[in-house]
């Protein structure tokens, strides 16, 4: 029956569209459930809220101060969502749920127009069905709508150099479009991947076909059109020296472990294949042989697109989760691909798949059992513990009902269910059934757990900080780095610059009330008279300078 249906909605335009609205909604419901998390979060909405406030919409800022390390398209998205739904989480997420909902349309008219509906609607399905990506599209960071654009940019690419339609000048053009998109984004890394991954598919198929000159030219013109754009009027309204700043933190990110983000070589492998469940699984086949040639040379480029960025940001020191997610997409093309080809009895389930997909499946299955019954039993943990902040932030009372549990429950049933399917060569059942799972678990995950683990990780403060909105004060972190003070205070706009100067708030001849906010391992304000502890909850102590 499930197959059935699938063939009508793949092979029907408009039934294939609005299914893929429908399964959009779980990118939308739960926006606004959890407060945003710091670091990227809450900087990002920040930055755009801070657009708001100041009136200026062209210059990217923190703390009302120039922040060069971000281009700002993906801010002006977020201040389009605030303007339409209040500065709150759900409009801090908004744009990416919307492009959610745009990647699914993508890959299915993609897979439409060179393979077939149903391949389009297998890859929508598949990527909507899995855990980080269909994370990401419920979150504020910039990193959904940057790999949108970059995938754009080499898919058009791919139809230049296959040179097998006319008009190949126009999209050359709509490449360049997207690739300067993509950097007016997050910067120049996102021509760095096309030109990385362009390279190796050229190197690979040995330099033939190559794109002609005029090609080349038009690409040039769409990329440097949209950037210039952009650097004219931050030129205009700010002058180079946010330029030269940019630039340079870019190449620092990728020299050094900034922010304390060093990890492994190794890590975003291990992010990627259990992360990216069960598309990785799916995907498998397709990087240990050869396959037939695929029209636009479809698996050369995924796969160069998939290694470039793997490799790429495994050497680069600063590792952080969403870095490697440029990858989804391509793996997501070949567990497809993979999958419709097997559904069509010319590719082979192997048995090899079904135990991986027990395996990963099971580590997901046991970490959203256990971490619920883990964290209503936390105190167990804490003779075991290292790290006192860890555990009087553990120590903040949170309420759990004992049934977060039946979460991982439901999912490891579903997973049990699907590897059946699998191991039965029902595939499209296996496909719908773990999607369905996935997505489920989620948004359950979303409502029940989550909001407890913010709770003690940065409940207290930002509590703190909406408590004392609109109060003419100034409000700073202490001896470790935030945003939340800026966003969940709302920070207004035209505070005096000597703000700005720690040592102005702690000893300076202040001008409005200071708040500041330490770790509870940090007690180094209270030996300074000035200030008073007014309150510690979990990890954090809250203390008050008044002016005198």
């Amino acid at each position: 029956m499930i197959n059935k249906y699938f063939n009508i909605i793949a092979n029907n335009t408009k039934y294939s569209v609005l299914f893929l609205i429908g399964l959009s909604l779980f990118f939308f419901i739960g926006l606004g459930n959890v407060h945003l998390f710091d670091w990227d979060e809450i900087n990002f909405a920040e930055s755009a809220r801070e657009m708001i406030a100041s009136n200026d919409y062209l210059r990217v800022q923190i703390n009302y101060s120039p922040f060069w390390e971000k281009p700002p398209f993906f801010f002006w998205l977020q201040v389009g969502a605030m303007k339409l739904f209040g500065i709150n989480e759900f409009a801090a997420r908004f744009p990416n749920a919307l492009f959610g909902l745009i990647y699914l349309l993508t890959f299915y008219f993609i897979g439409k127009k060179h393979f077939s509906a149903k391949l389009g609607l297998i890859w929508a399905v598949l990527f909507f069905g899995s855990f980080l990506p269909h994370l990401y599209f419920k979150s504020g960071i910039i990193d959904p709508v940057f790999n949108y654009f970059i995938f754009m940019s080499i898919y058009f690419l791919m139809r230049v150099l296959a040179k097998e339609e006319a008009q190949l000048g126009k999209l050359a053009l709509i490449s360049g479009v997207f690739s300067g998109l993509s950097a007016i984004t997050k910067g120049p890394v996102g021509f760095l991947l096309l030109g990385l991954t362009l390279l190796i598919y050229l190197i690979l198929k040995k330099f033939k076909p190559f794109p002609h000159i005029k090609h080349i030219a038009l690409f040039f013109v769409g990329m440097l059109g949209v950037i210039g754009a952009w650097l004219s009027m931050e030129v205009a309204q700010n002058g180079f020296a946010i330029i030269q700043q940019f630039i340079e933190y870019q190449i620092e990110l990728f020299n050094q472990p900034v922010a304390g983000h060093a990890q492994p070589f190794y890590y975003h492998f291990v992010v990627v294949f259990i992360g990216c469940f069960p598309i990785s699984i799916f995907a498998l086949p397709y990087f240990r042989r050869e396959s037939e040639r695929l029209t636009l040379d479809f698996r050369v480029w995924m796969l160069s697109l998939f290694w470039v960025v793997l490799i790429l940001f495994s050497i680069s020191t600063t590792k952080i989760v969403h870095y490697s997610s440029m990858t989804y997409i391509p793996l997501s093309f070949l567990a497809a691909y993979f999958l419709y080809q097997a559904i069509q009895q010319k590719e082979e389930w192997k048995k090899y798949q079904t135990v991986l997909f027990i395996i990963v499946g099971s580590i997901w299955g046991i970490l959203l059992t256990a971490m619920p019954l883990i964290m209503k039993n936390k105190e167990l943990l804490f003779p075991y513990m290292n790290d006192p902040f860890a555990v009087e932030s553990m120590s903040t009372p949170i309420h759990w009902s004992g049934f977060e549990f039946l979460i991982g429950i439901l999912f490891f049933i579903g997973m049990i269910i699907s590897a059946v399917f699998l191991k039965r060569k029902m595939l499209e059942k296996a496909l719908v059934t773990i999607s369905k799972t996935v997505a489920f678990s989620l948004l359950l995950v979303l409502f029940f757990i989550l909001p407890k683990i913010e709770g003690f990780t940065q409940g207290p403060v930002v509590s703190f900080y909406e408590s004392i909105q609109g109060e003419d004060c100034y409000v700073e972190s202490f001896g470790y780095k935030s945003y939340a003070q800026y966003y969940y205070f709302q920070q207004p706009a035209g505070l005096s610059d000597q703000r700005k100067d720690q040592n102005w708030l702690v000893h300076g001849d202040i001008d409005k009330n200071v708040y500041m906010v330490s770790k509870s391992t940090n007690t180094q304000l209270d030996s300074i008279s000035n200030f008073k502890l007014i309150d510690k909850v979990g990890g954090f102590r809250f203390y008050k300078r008044e002016m005198k």
